[in-house]
């Protein structure tokens, strides 16, 4: 079968693609869940993320008034506060894939919380189910992100601080979590519970970062494509990235056209991909790991 009639199937079906997408970030949801509700909550310890902060609120509900809230249900609170913020201060423009998989993970924390019996039943002790914890975790966030979905939470308060303050996007996610695992101390949870947060946060991030591509921070993706204005656009209006066209001419043809460089983090570049992908799946693309990346949106230059 010729390349152009692949092409041409791929571009005939994109309802199957949009149904393997959500079906892939439904599972992603579910294990991200599974993996709090099942190693991090019998652990009695908390980590970052919404999922993190909303233990923490579910121990001071439950040790100052009794009350017992699902964790599920408070993290659908804790997005939906932050989505509504971002709302009026970044736009309605949140993509429908965040919004499904903040109530796919809210449901199925809850689903989890009520079918997994409360206490350990794992049967490993309290580091080992942490790190577990944020194997799992990390495995399913990975998931989800491959599709082009979030879990909201700190990436929300991420880009509202990239609004106003040119900071690197990780840097801002690990000082918040940190913060949300330091106010566990508040509502009785031990030191030792909150340096297995810590952890947790490490492994976490080091298993999303092994699965997405590799160990590297940022990727610098170049994409040869005749319809790179199309592309160009996708990646700067779709996906909020910077991109930066630079002429190029075939050895061969000689045929002049624009080739796209984009620098990103490790988490958009599956969506980059993806996005070429949809408009040109005959795009030339190389990938390639950079030392550093100063400037805005990432760090800054310091000497």
């Amino acid at each position: 079968m010729s390349t152009s009639r692949v092409s041409n199937r791929v571009n005939s079906s994109p309802l199957l693609l949009r149904i393997k997408e959500y079906l892939f970030m439904t599972i992603g949801m579910c294990i991200y869940s599974f993996g709090w509700i099942g190693c991090v909550l019998p652990a009695k310890s908390t980590s970052g993320a919404a999922s993190g902060l909303a233990i923490v609120i579910s121990t001071a509900l439950h040790n100052s008034f009794g009350w017992d809230v699902k964790i599920g249900t408070l993290v659908l609170i804790i997005n939906a506060v932050l989505l509504l913020i971002a709302g009026f201060v970044l736009g309605w423009n949140f993509g429908i894939k965040t919004i499904y998989c903040i109530f796919a993970l809210s449901l199925s924390m809850n689903v989890w919380q009520d079918i997994l019996p409360a206490d350990d039943f794992l049967h490993l002790d309290r580091f080992l189910s942490m790190v577990v914890g944020g194997v799992i975790t990390g495995f399913g966030v990975a998931i989800a992100l491959m599709q082009g979905g979030s879990t909201g939470g700190s990436d929300i308060v991420a880009m509202l601080i990239n609004k106003y303050k040119p900071i690197s996007y990780g840097r801002i996610i690990f000082v918040v979590d940190l913060l949300i695992i330091a106010s566990s101390l508040t509502v009785g949870f031990t030191i030792d519970a909150a340096i297995y947060g810590y952890i947790m946060t490490l492994v976490f991030g080091y298993t999303v970062d092994m699965i997405l591509a590799g160990n590297k921070q940022s990727s610098q993706v170049l994409i040869i494509s005749p319809h790179y204005e199309e592309i160009v656009r996708v990646v700067n209006y779709e996906l909020k990235r910077g991109a930066t066209l630079i002429d190029s001419e075939g050895s061969y043809t000689h045929t002049r056209s624009k080739m796209i460089m984009v620098v990103c983090t490790n988490r958009d570049t599956p969506a980059v991909l993806k996005a070429v992908k949809n408009i040109d799946p005959e795009a030339f693309m190389t990938i390639a790991s950079v030392a550093g990346v100063y400037g805005r949106g990432f760090q800054p230059i310091k000497l």
